[in-house]
């Protein structure tokens, strides 16, 4: 069974959005680039996440001949790949159906940058994907379309939000803040309005936000 550690950080994740509520049951979907960046690892279709072990994953190449696992591989795999072959800096996708970034999905409204949190962690408005069914080149097309060159969430209209992180810890990270963004915005409407962030304000604190917790100075002591 090869790449133990990226099996382990897939399944802690799945693990961890079903925990939390961000999915139900056997829905939403989790992956994670190998060390060998033309294969991934990601969750099977169909099988509960508390069940899941680490056999379970499923390995996969770039043009979708497994390589490993007893499974079929999540129905959101031609997404995954195609996001990981466009975008060379993400190693992880999560994929949720969180209930406030969903509302918003299912509106095909974007989620604005209200937050500074938003502005640290995303860096832009969430915006929504066009309608496409689930598990189709089209949704992958339109999600790609919608995601750019650098963008690091999306929300999937009538199903939920992906986020596309440079490790899983910051996938993770992305799905909670904008969760949390999309919760603020509806209470905030709710009490008179929105006031979203300047653009030039989100590009410094994103910026700013990159180097968040170093312990060196600029000289690197």
């Amino acid at each position: 069974m090869r790449y133990l550690e990226e099996r382990r950080q897939v399944l802690a994740a799945a693990r961890e959005i079903s925990q939390t509520g961000m999915v139900m049951g056997t829905w939403g979907n989790v992956s994670i680039r190998c060390p060998d960046p033309e294969l991934m690892i990601i969750t099977p279709s169909g099988v509960d996440y508390q069940l899941m072990s680490l056999d379970d994953m499923v390995l996969i190449d770039s043009t979708y001949k497994i390589l490993e696992g007893s499974y079929k591989p999540s129905i959101e795999t031609p997404l995954h790949i195609e996001i990981l072959k466009k975008r060379k800096e993400i190693k992880a996708i999560v994929h949720v159906h969180s209930i406030y970034a969903t509302s918003f999905a299912v509106a095909r409204k974007n989620i604005p940058v209200i937050l500074e949190e938003t502005a640290q962690v995303v860096g832009h408005e969430v915006s929504v994907a066009e309608y496409a069914l689930c598990g189709t080149q089209a949704l992958a097309n339109a999600v790609l379309d919608s995601l750019g060159e650098d963008g690091r969430a999306v929300l999937l209209a009538n199903h939920g939000l992906l986020a596309a992180g440079v490790s899983m810890e910051d996938a993770l990270r992305i799905c909670y803040v904008v969760e949390k963004t999309a919760r603020i915005a509806l209470y905030a409407r709710e009490l008179g309005g929105l006031h979203t962030l300047e653009s030039a304000e989100v590009i410094q604190l994103f910026q700013k936000f990159k180097s968040y917790g170093s312990s060196k100075n600029q000289d690197g002591k």
